[in-house]
C-alpha cells in the first residue's frame, strides 16, 4: 500500500533484435517506453534518427476500419450480449494469431463494402420511389410523357395549386389564346395536374396568361412512353432493388456472425499500434536502437531475466531530486483500497515523492458513505449488485474499482443502518401495520435513529470529521519530519495541536495551562519568518485563517449528518404515501417506486459529498499532488480477456 519506487532504465540494442524485444517488453507490460533524452545532441548529428511514426499510422487506419465495421454489423447481429455479459477470455496465441487476425480484417472490410453497396441501393430505391410518385398522377394520360404537340399544337403539362378555380384558368387562357383546352387529369391537396393543348401561333400568350396563374411545367427526366409504362417500368427496377437489399441484408447478417473474430482483431491492432509508438519513440542508428523508460523496482528482476535474452546493453538507477516530478506514479494497494484509485485517479495522483493516499482514506471514505446512507436495505442491494455485477460481467479498470468501491461501502451502509434500525425506510413497521393495524411491532431495534438523535448524530459528525482532520495534520507532521522540515512540523502541526489539547483541558476543567501554551506557540510561530510590524499582522492573519479554516473544515462534516436525515424521512414519506390505501399491493408498488428513486439520489449524492470531504477538507491538510500515471507498454484490451 504505497507509491511503487522506480528505476530508469537506459537501453542500447541490435535493430535485428528491436521488434521481437519491444514484443517481449509488451508483454512483460512492467516498462514504460520514452524517448532517449542523452541522444538529442547525436541526433542532430544524425547519427540517431527517429521513425516517422508510418507504421502507426497505417494500423491506426485498420483500426479506425475495424471499429466502423463493428459499428456496422452491431445492426445485423442477431444474438447479442447482455448488459453485464462477460468478455470472453482468449490466450496469447489466440490474440496474436496472424492468420485469424488477417482473415478479419478481411471480413470486415467485406462487411463495409456490403454496406456501402447496401448504402448506394438503398439511395437508388429512394430515388425510383420519388420517381414512381412523380408518374402517378400521370397515369390516366394515354399520350407519350416526352409528346410536345403536333404540326399545329404545343401540348404542354404542368400544375398549379390546389385552391386555384379551374374556370377562370380556361376563360384567362382563351382569351388570351383563342381556341385551347385544358383538362384537369388529377388532383391532390397542393395541385392540380393539367394538360394544356395551344395552337402554335398562339403558345406565348396562353404560356403568359397560364404563368398569371402559377402554372409550373412538369419535368420527367427524359421519360419516354406514357406515365402507366413508366411506373410499371419502376415498379420492376424497385422489385430487383428489394431483392438487392434483401440480398445484402443476408450477408451481412452472415457476416455478423464473425463479430467476435473482429472484436479479438480490433484488440490485435490495438497491441500494434501501441507496439508501433513505442518503437515511434526510439532512436536508430543504422544498426542499433536506444530506448529511456521507467521500470518499477519490484518488477527489475523480470525485466533482467527477459534482457539477458537478447543481445543489448541497459543499466538501471535511481531517479535524482530533480526528476522526481517526471517520474511515473504507480500504487500498490490490496484488496481493499485498490477500489480508491478511481477517486484519488479523479483528483491527482500523489506526485512520486507524496504517500499514497489511499490506505490513509478508506476507513474514512468507507465509513462515512455507510453514515450518510444508513440503511439495511440499500446496503443490501449494493453488496448483491457489486457480487452478480462482478461475478457476470468480470470488469476491469475504473469498473472493477467502482463496484468493488460499492461492496465495501454497501456493508458499511448495512451496518449504519442496522445501527439506525432502517431497512428501506420504515418499509417494514409500515407494512406490519397494513397487515394487522393493531400490531406491536412499530419500528426496528436500533442504537439511535436520524429523526430522534439528529442533535447526537450531528455532534458525532462533527467529531468524526474532527479526527480525521487530526489524522490528516499527523501524516503531513511525520512526513515533514521525514524531509527535516522539523520547524514546519512544530509550528504548523504540533502547535495546533497542543491548542487543541488546551480547550478540551479546559472545557473539562482541568487546567488552562495547555492552552496558553498553545496560544503562545501559535504567537511564536506565526511570527517565526517575520519582521518589525509584520510580525504583528503574521500573528493575527495566522490565527484568523487557521481558526476559520479548522471551524469551517468541521462544521463541512455537518453533512454526514444531513444526507443520513434526508436519506431516512424521504423513504419514510413514500412508506407512508404507500401505506395511506391500506392496500398491500398499492404500499408495495408505492414503496418500491420511492426507495428506488431514493437510493438512486443517494447512490450519487453520497458519493459526491465523500468524495469532496476527502479531497477538500482531508487531501488538504498533507496530500502533495501532481503525479503522472505510469502507463507501461502492455497488453490492454477492450472486447477479450486475457487468460493469465
Amino acid at each position: 500500500m504505497a507509491i511503487l519506487k522506480m528505476k530508469k532504465i537506459r537501453l542500447c540494442g541490435i535493430a535485428e533484435e528491436q521488434d521481437q524485444l519491444i514484443r517481449e517488453l509488451q508483454l512483460l507490460g512492467s516498462v514504460e517506453i520514452g524517448s532517449p533524452e542523452a541522444l538529442t545532441e547525436a541526433q542532430q548529428t544524425q547519427l540517431f534518427r527517429t521513425a516517422d511514426g508510418g507504421g502507426a499510422d497505417a494500423l491506426s487506419q485498420t483500426s479506425a476500419a475495424l471499429a466502423s465495421a463493428l459499428e456496422t454489423l452491431k445492426h445485423y447481429e442477431t444474438k447479442k450480449g447482455g448488459m453485464f455479459s462477460a468478455r470472453p477470455e482468449k490466450t496469447l496465441g489466440e490474440l496474436f494469431d496472424d492468420n485469424a487476425y488477417r482473415a478479419a480484417v478481411q471480413t470486415a472490410q467485406e462487411a463495409l463494402d456490403t454496406q456501402d453497396a447496401r448504402s448506394r441501393n438503398q439511395a437508388e430505391k429512394s430515388r425510383l420511389t420519388a420517381l414512381r410518385e412523380s408518374f402517378v398522377p400521370w397515369r390516366t394520360l394515354d399520350l407519350p410523357l416526352e409528346t410536345g404537340g403536333t404540326q399545329h399544337t404545343r401540348v404542354l403539362l404542368g400544375t398549379v395549386s390546389a385552391q386555384t378555380a379551374l374556370d377562370a384558368l380556361r376563360e384567362a387562357v382563351y382569351a388570351a389564346a383563342g381556341e385551347t383546352q385544358v383538362e384537369s387529369l388529377s388532383a391532390d391537396q397542393q395541385s392540380l395536374y393539367l394538360l394544356v393543348i395551344v395552337h402554335k401561333s398562339a403558345y406565348d400568350a396562353a404560356a403568359s396568361a397560364l404563368r398569371e396563374f402559377g402554372f409550373t411545367t412538369a419535368g420527367f427526366d427524359g421519360a419516354a412512353g406514357t406515365a402507366e409504362e413508366n411506373i410499371r417500368l419502376t415498379d420492376e427496377k424497385l422489385a430487383a432493388c428489394e431483392q438487392e437489399d434483401k440480398r445484402l441484408t443476408d450477408k451481412l447478417t452472415a457476416l455478423a456472425g464473425d463479430v467476435p473474430a473482429i472484436r479479438l482483431a480490433a484488440d490485435r491492432c490495438t497491441q500494434e499500434i501501441a507496439k508501433a509508438q513505442a518503437a515511434d519513440r526510439l532512436a536508430h542508428s543504422e544498426r542499433t536502437f536506444c530506448l529511456d523508460g521507467w521500470v518499477p523496482c519490484e518488477d527489475v528482476p523480470k525485466l533482467e531475466a527477459l534482457l539477458e535474452k537478447f543481445c543489448c546493453a541497459w543499466e538501471l538507477e535511481d531517479p535524482s531530486p530533480e526528476e522526481y516530478p517526471d517520474v511515473p506514479v504507480k500504487l500498490k494497494n490490496n484488496r481493499l483500497t485498490w477500489p480508491l484509485n478511481m477517486v484519488t485517479e479523479m483528483y491527482s495522483l500523489p506526485a512520486y515523492d507524496g504517500v499514497d493516499p489511499n490506505p490513509l482514506m478508506a476507513p474514512f471514505f468507507i465509513l462515512f458513505y455507510g453514515i450518510m446512507m444508513a440503511d439495511m436495505g440499500y446496503g443490501l442491494l449494493m453488496i448483491l449488485a457489486s457480487i452478480i455485477i462482478t461475478k457476470k460481467a468480470r470488469p476491469k479498470g475504473t469498473s472493477g474499482q467502482m463496484f468493488g468501491l460499492m461492496f465495501s461501502c454497501g456493508i458499511s451502509t448495512f451496518i449504519m443502518g442496522a445501527l439506525t434500525g432502517g431497512f428501506f425506510g420504515d418499509f417494514l413497521p409500515q407494512l406490519a401495520g397494513i397487515i394487522n393495524p393493531n400490531t406491536p411491532f412499530k419500528a426496528l431495534p436500533s442504537l439511535f435513529t436520524p429523526l430522534d438523535d439528529t442533535i447526537t448524530i450531528l455532534i458525532g459528525a462533527m467529531a468524526l470529521g474532527f479526527v480525521q482532520i487530526v489524522t490528516g495534520m499527523a501524516i503531513s507532521f511525520v512526513e515533514k519530519l521525514k524531509k527535516g522540515e522539523i520547524m514546519d512540523a512544530i509550528w504548523e502541526e504540533l502547535t495546533w495541536w497542543v491548542v487543541f489539547a488546551g480547550i478540551a483541558c479546559m472545557a473539562l476543567g482541568v487546567t488552562n495551562i495547555v492552552l496558553y501554551v498553545g496560544i503562545g506557540m501559535v504567537v511564536v510561530g506565526s511570527g517565526w519568518s517575520a519582521k518589525g510590524f509584520g510580525k504583528v499582522t503574521a500573528i493575527f492573519g495566522s490565527v484568523y485563517n487557521h481558526v476559520t479554516g479548522y471551524f469551517g473544515d468541521i462544521l463541512s462534516y455537518s453533512r454526514l449528518m444531513t444526507l443520513m436525515l434526508a436519506g431516512s424521512v424521504i423513504a419514510s414519506v413514500f412508506n407512508t404515501l404507500g401505506a395511506i390505501p391500506g392496500n398491500v399491493v398499492i404500499f408495495l408498488i408505492v414503496s418500491m417506486l420511492g426507495n428506488g428513486l431514493n437510493f438512486a439520489l443517494n447512490l450519487l449524492s453520497c458519493y459526491v459529498h465523500d468524495l469532496r470531504l476527502q479531497c477538500l477538507e482531508y487531501f488538504g491538510k498533507f496530500y502533495k499532488d501532481g503525479g503522472r500515471p505510469f502507463k507501461p507498454l502492455a497488453i490492454n484490451t477492450k472486447y477479450v480477456d486475457i487468460q493469465s
